[in-house]
Formats: C-alpha cells, sequence, structure tokens
C-alpha cells in the first residue's frame, strides 16, 4: 500500500511537471524577501495584491499554454510571425527578460551564498566562509547537472526542491507559533500611504505575475511534449501552480506577520530574517529557515540559466537542444554572472528588488500580445477564447499597467 501510495504521488507529480518547474522558478529568494518584508511592515494588509497576482498568473498560465497547445510554436515565435513589427516586440521581450534575469541571478546567488555563509556559523560556533568560495563549490555542481542533463531530470531536481521548501516554511510557520488572531484581522485589504508601499506592491506583483514565467511557460509546455489533447491537464497543471505560488508565498508572508509585524520590527534583506526569527525560534528554526531559502534559491537557479538559451531558440525557430554548443556557452556564460554580488558594491536584496521592479515593467509586453493572438481565428481555429478568458487577459492587462506604473514611480 505504501508503494503504491509513494508511487501514486511520483504519477501526479510528474503529471504537472511544468507547474511544478514555474514553481522553483516563481518562489525564490526574491519572493521570500518581498513577502516577509510586506508581512513584517504591513501584516495580512497586502495580501489582496498577492491574490491578484496569483489568480492573474493562473489566467495567463493558462492562455499562454493554450496558445502553445493549438498552434504547437513557442511564444516568442508566435509573437514574431504573427504581427507586423512582431520580429522587434519579440526582441524587446527577448533582450528585457535576459536582463532581467541575469540580475536576478547576481542577487538570488548572492543571498544563497550569505544564507550559507550564516548556518556555517550557527552550525561551527562562529567559523566564516568567505562567500567566493561558498558560490565556487555551487556553480560547477550546477553546470555538471546542467551539461549531463535533460527537461526531464531538472523536473525531478525542481521537484526536489520545491518540496524540500514547502516544508522547511511549514516547519517554520509552526515553530514560531505566530499570532493568529493578528494574521486573520490583518487580511482586511488595504494600500499604505507611506513611503515605498507602492514599490512593494509592485515588487509582489514582479516576483508573483511575473512576465518571464509565461514566456517559460510556453516553453515548459512544449518540452513536455504536450498537444491539444492535453488542454485539461495543462489547465490543471496551471492551477496547481498557482495554488502552490499562492500557498507558499501567503505562508511566508503570515510568519512575518504573525511576528515581526507583532513585535514592531521591520526587515530590510533576507539575511536579516535569520538574525530576527532566531531569537524567535531558536537556532533550530533559523536552520530550517536557512534550509528552505537556501531551496528556494536554487530552484530559481536553474530556469534563470536556461533562459537564453531557451529564448534565444524560441526567438529563431530553432529546436532545443540543452546539449548542444550554444545552450552549453550560454549556461556557462550565465554560471559566470553568479559571481556578480562578489565583485559589486551593491547589495544582492538591492538587485533583487530592481529586477522585480523590472520584471513588473515588462507584463504589459506580454499580456497585450497574446490577448491579440487569443483571439485570432486563423491561427487558434475552434479554439479562440470566450468570453470568460478574454475578461481574465483584460483583467491582467489592467492590472500590468498599474503594478508598472507603480514600479516607475517608486524608482523615480
Amino acid at each position: 500500500m505504501k508503494t503504491s501510495l509513494f508511487k501514486r504521488i511520483a504519477i501526479g507529480l510528474a503529471a504537472v511537471g511544468p507547474g511544478l518547474f514555474l514553481i522553483g522558478y516563481n518562489i525564490g529568494t526574491g519572493s521570500v524577501t518581498t513577502m516577509a518584508k510586506s508581512g513584517a511592515e504591513y501584516g495580512m494588509s497586502l495580501f489582496w495584491a498577492l491574490v491578484l497576482s496569483v489568480v492573474f498568473t493562473f489566467v495567463l498560465m493558462v492562455a499562454y499554454g493554450k496558445v502553445t497547445l493549438v498552434t504547437g510554436k513557442t511564444a516568442l515565435f508566435n509573437i514574431k510571425s504573427e504581427f507586423k513589427l512582431g520580429w522587434l516586440l519579440a526582441l524587446y521581450i527577448l533582450i528585457a527578460l535576459i536582463i532581467g534575469e541575469l540580475l536576478a541571478l547576481v542577487g538570488v546567488m548572492g543571498i544563497v551564498a550569505e544564507l550559507l555563509q550564516e548556518g556555517i556559523k550557527i552550525l561551527t560556533g562562529g567559523k566564516t566562509i568567505q562567500t567566493f568560495w561558498i558560490i565556487l563549490a555551487i556553480v560547477p555542481l550546477m553546470y555538471l547537472l546542467l551539461w549531463f542533463g535533460r527537461y526531464k531530470q531538472f523536473e525531478k531536481v525542481l521537484t526536489v526542491f520545491v518540496i524540500l521548501m514547502g516544508l522547511s516554511f511549514v516547519f517554520v510557520f509552526f515553530m514560531l507559533k505566530p499570532d493568529y488572531s493578528t494574521i486573520i484581522k490583518g487580511m482586511v485589504p488595504r494600500i499604505p500611504g507611506t513611503p515605498g508601499a507602492f514599490g512593494l506592491i509592485a515588487a509582489m506583483a514582479g516576483t508573483t505575475c511575473s512576465a518571464a514565467v509565461f514566456i517559460i511557460r510556453s516553453t515548459v509546455v512544449a518540452e513536455k511534449g504536450w498537444t491539444i489533447k492535453n488542454l485539461k491537464l495543462e489547465k490543471k497543471d496551471a492551477f496547481v501552480s498557482a495554488a502552490m505560488m499562492l500557498f507558499l508565498s501567503g505562508t511566508i508572508m503570515a510568519v512575518a506577520a504573525g511576528t515581526l509585524h507583532v513585535m514592531g520590527l521591520k526587515l530590510e534583506n533576507t539575511v536579516e530574517m535569520i538574525y530576527l526569527f532566531e531569537p524567535i525560534g531558536g537556532k533550530a528554526a533559523a536552520l530550517v529557515l536557512i534550509l528552505g531559502i537556501t531551496g528556494a534559491g536554487l530552484s530559481t537557479i536553474f530556469p534563470i540559466v536556461l533562459i537564453a538559451p531557451w529564448l534565444i531558440s524560441d526567438y529563431l525557430g530553432k529546436p532545443r537542444d540543452i546539449r548542444s554548443p550554444m545552450f552549453r556557452w550560454l549556461m556557462f556564460a550565465g554560471l559566470i554572472f553568479a559571481f556578480g554580488s562578489v565583485f559589486l558594491e551593491q547589495r544582492p536584496p538591492a538587485l533583487m528588488i530592481f529586477s522585480q521592479a523590472f520584471q513588473a515593467c515588462i507584463l504589459p509586453a506580454v499580456a497585450i500580445p497574446i490577448f491579440i493572438l487569443l483571439n485570432r481565428k486563423n491561427l487558434m481555429n475552434k479554439y479562440v477564447a470566450g468570453w470568460k478568458m478574454n475578461l481574465g487577459v483584460i483583467a491582467v492587462i489592467l492590472f500590468s499597467f498599474i503594478t508598472t506604473w507603480f514600479a516607475i514611480s517608486e524608482l523615480i
């Protein structure tokens, strides 16, 4: 019976592979920091922004997946070939996403290295290892996995990271024993009038309803080998992915809201979470938190490194051969950026916030084209969007303009 249960779980996880891949990408160190900062400063009052972001993420994941299933082509190639100046729009999306993801990679690896450095201090009683050596130990291992791996292997690795991340955050939630009444009472929606609130809302949208998620969604659906026969499965996969994003992000926000917010403590960066939570939950809670956030960070790095070669193949309409020289050189170049935090004066969390705001600004360029493609009869045939899908995508477009304005006004 135990074997049968594990087999069913494995089959279920395999069926929603693209969703797990996107959870691994979506819930990273930037997402953890943003949700924890929101919970610490404003309690659960910005939970509405997370819910909206997740709902709109689900809508666009289904939309991009559907267009890929019907046409058999990936997102950038469809945009490039279906619009008059589509090549220019697709090129803009490609360049903007690669720049944003490289900045994110610098920030993610820097945060992961600092967290592991802190974990080593706790375990050894104060001994310190420089972040450069920690990154140097991680990068070759990741490159070996990328060198010899295929998409199915990446799914399995990310599944492990996602499960590790999820269990860690749930354990920390119960270990810290947050104030549940504060969490529930704080869910009344509001927009704080304090400086930085708009930027935080934009960052929440950018890290959850990320433009890169939808472009990657198209690619991973194609990598899975799904066709129009898998349309129902594609929707189910998108729902599982979005639901898990809401659960994990909401858990992180609730932990901070029920502890740090109650105590009047603010959070500025990811590593600071360890210093603030350790006195509340002890060393065990700090180590579990380090494990969870490190899992979140490493699960994000795999998709980030794959983005550039995938997008270039998508744009050119060429096969996505992970073992081709182009893929291997681009993945190597991407991982070189992992050392950026060692040489830059800018702190990794600041880079993460900038990259998330940058993502929010790209969202309109991703949301509008898919609305047009979904309603092209000659492209979608009988699978053109119905009124529910159109209403959902229009809402996403409006949301994308609002969050872009929030992001730009905060940056200015």
